[in-house]
């Protein structure tokens, strides 16, 4: 199988050292991530387009690489090309069109032909022919040089033609890490996913780093999110989770300040000990969901107050966004289900909080507070390599029912989503019933609490977590199911 990458157009405009140095990045990125799937795939840089070739022809090898290539930032767009022989040109012209005809109908398209070794034609001959045979065959399409709606791509290589033979859009922006680190502030949520995801994008190698104010079972749920985000969009590069224990400094703020500043302050104390981790990692910015005017907290004036609590810098990508946009760009990234089911942990709850802090007031208040504390906090944060959340998982998941224990009655739950599961069913010598992991939280009490059931998804990974998170809220009768005879 064979991949033309198309880069970013942000890429191509760029002076020719920085677009060779992305397209270098890009290159060491997709062999990082491929090579996982074939031992035998390459990866060719031709400057302006790149080249994935493996040996294999597997369907579900190839699917899978289409999957990866959709998720790696710095491609727009990317076509698989099908290899095949020929004798002719004209029988060129009969390959390409079963494959074009459906695509072409009613569309504009130019013929565009690459050509290596010695042949009886020119590309501009093989263009013109094949061209003129489309154009005679499709009867609504039309032949347009400029600005087509469809460009035929072919490349002939000596006795080889190859033609894509489907084309799929990238994620686009740059490749990880043209730019420099980033600190994300993430709760599970719909903004902070999103926000973590467009940093991603745009090149940064995002850190996570989590404010637990809910338990174990808060801190579980997270992980599972930041795991999500970095396996799908940034799996090239490792990357940092943090968790800072914040119970004490809410119950601070709850005890010390006055109603209606609580929220403002909340938010001021997570930046200074955000400074400080971003400090001890060496990070220049700090990244939030925030949006202006979704909260109190939110408002042009509180920000302001807020960003004065750190000189580090803070990057908001949400700041003009509406909440349907970022809820709607969730569910395109597919975290939308596991962000739904994050429970809220708001911290502080003022009933009148303030809209429009002043420094001063905010200054005189934050003066009870005890500031040794929060730094100490900050620097016993839990510093954890993303790619152990999956070891620790591992470890953790003792706590909970072993597969040895598995009752003759025991229920599988397939926790995969409903569209994977329907791809590839669970076959098991124990009853399975499918129940997708964003619906467990809501739906695994109703089930009949006298049963065991072992939860399965395809790596193990989140169905480690759904187990725990299960075990957390007081579940005895939960495990996972590893099972060889699960396919």
């Amino acid at each position: 199988m064979e991949f033309l990458i198309k880069l970013h157009p942000e890429i191509s405009i760029k002076s020719q050292s920085v677009r060779k140095r992305q397209t270098k990045l890009l290159e060491q990125n997709l062999k990082t991530i491929l090579l996982r799937l074939h031992p035998e795939t390459t990866v060719q840089n031709n400057y302006d387009h790149l080249v994935v070739r493996c040996p294999s022809d597997d369907a579900k090898l190839q699917q899978r690489m289409v999957e990866h290539l959709q998720c790696i930032p710095g491609i727009v767009q990317f076509m698989a090309m099908q290899s095949s022989g020929f004798d002719s040109l004209h029988d060129i012209f009969e390959k390409v069109l079963p494959v074009y005809r459906s695509r072409l109908e009613g569309k504009s398209f130019c013929v565009r032909v690459r050509r290596q070794g010695n042949h009886e034609f020119s590309s501009l001959d093989a263009e013109r022919y094949i061209g003129g045979g489309l154009n005679q065959h499709i009867a609504s399409a039309r032949v347009q040089l400029k600005k087509p709606d469809v460009t035929v791509l072919l490349e002939i290589r000596k006795d080889k033609l190859l033609l894509v033979s489907e084309a799929y859009e990238g994620m686009g922006g740059f490749p990880i890490p043209s730019q420099t680190d980033v600190l994300s502030l993430i709760s599970g949520g719909f903004d902070s996913a999103v926000a973590s995801y467009l940093m991603i994008r745009k090149g940064l190698r995002t850190h996570y780093l989590f404010f637990n104010l809910g338990g174990p079972a808060h801190e579980t749920g997270v992980r599972q999110m930041a795991f999500y985000l970095w396996q799908k969009f940034s799996l090239s590069h490792k990357v940092k989770f943090v968790s800072v224990d914040f119970a004490p400094v809410v119950n601070e703020i709850l005890e010390k300040i006055d109603n209606g500043l609580m929220g403002v302050v909340l938010k001021r104390q997570m930046m200074r000990a955000a400074a400080v981790v971003a400090e001890r990692l060496g990070i220049q910015a700090i990244v939030t969901g925030e949006s202006i005017g979704q909260v109190a907290s939110q408002t042009i004036t509180n920000l302001n107050v807020i960003d004065r609590a750190t000189e580090t810098l803070v990057l908001r990508p949400l700041l003009a966004q509406d909440k349907q946009e970022i809820v709607d760009l969730c569910r395109k990234i597919g975290a939308e289900d596991m962000a739904k089911t994050m429970p809220e942990y708001c911290g502080v709850i003022s009933k009148s909080p303030t809209v429009s802090a002043k420094l001063a007031d905010v200054e005189r208040a934050e003066q009870a507070l005890d500031f040794s504390m929060l730094q100490q906090l900050a620097m016993d944060a839990k510093v954890m390599d993303i790619r152990t959340v999956e070891y620790q998982a591992s470890q953790q998941v003792q706590t909970v029912l072993d597969e040895q224990q598995m009752a003759a009655d025991a229920i599988i739950l397939d926790i995969r989503a409903p569209e994977e599961a329907d791809e590839q069913p669970l076959h098991a010598s124990h009853q399975v019933q499918e129940l997708p992991f964003f619906r467990l939280a809501s739906q695994f009490s109703a089930l009949d609490q006298n049963k065991q059931y072992f939860l399965y998804c395809q790596r193990g990974v989140m169905s480690r977590l759904q187990a725990l998170l299960l075990a957390e809220q007081g579940y005895t009768n939960v495990g996972v199911y590893r099972g060889d005879d699960k396919l």
